[in-house]
């Protein structure tokens, strides 16, 4: 009966956009909380394929390094300071 007393007092089309809006504001809250949960599952797998690639990466550089120094040839310290995230500080 309190939704009756309450239509009565403020009338039928204000009671209506409450309802309506308490609608929209679940509905909203229900779609929001799904996308949410994919934005950090999404959030995740790409943390773990990011890690991927730089553990690949510092392997190639590993394995440029081993193999300039079995060909005696001067390896690229450019590609070895840019793995490192920083420009090489040596002045060979």
């Amino acid at each position: 009966m309190d939704f009756l007393t309450f239509v009565s007092e403020v009338g039928f089309p204000i009671a209506g956009a409450i309802a309506a809006g308490f609608f929209v504001f679940t509905t909203l809250k229900f779609i929001l909380a799904s996308v949410t949960g994919s934005v950090c599952g999404l959030q995740n797998m790409i943390s773990a394929l990011d890690n991927r690639v730089q553990t690949m990466n510092n392997d190639l550089v590993k394995i440029d390094a081993l193999m300039s120094y079995a060909l005696n040839v001067k390896p690229n310290v450019d590609r070895i300071a840019a793995n490192e995230g920083k420009e090489d500080a040596r002045r060979d």
